[in-house]
């Protein structure tokens, strides 16, 4: 059996498939409406947090947590805040 593990490089797609209930929530609670509309299903964790202008880090770290118990407030919180866009990426 292989473990699944969350990189930054993970599509959406699996791990909504891995984390049905809970990772839907979390995008939920981070504002990624796609996540619920398909819109970016076959995009990659960290490209989804830079396209909403979350933190990348704070965002693989909270996905992360759902192998345990899921995420703290705190790694929600820190996810959950809008970064300055990036120069060449789209905010949806």
């Amino acid at each position: 059996t292989t473990e699944f593990s969350i990189t930054g490089s993970t599509l959406l797609v699996d791990i909504f498939k891995k984390y049905p209930g809970t990772a839907a929530e979390l995008s939920r609670r981070l504002y990624w409406p796609c996540a619920h509309c398909s819109g970016a299903l076959s995009e990659p964790l960290t490209m989804a947090a830079i396209r909403h202008r979350n933190s990348p880090r704070a965002v693989l770290e909270a996905f992360r947590s759902l192998a345990d118990n899921g995420p703290t407030a705190e790694q929600i919180a820190a996810a959950g805040v809008k970064v300055p866009r990036r120069p060449g990426y789209q905010s949806r």
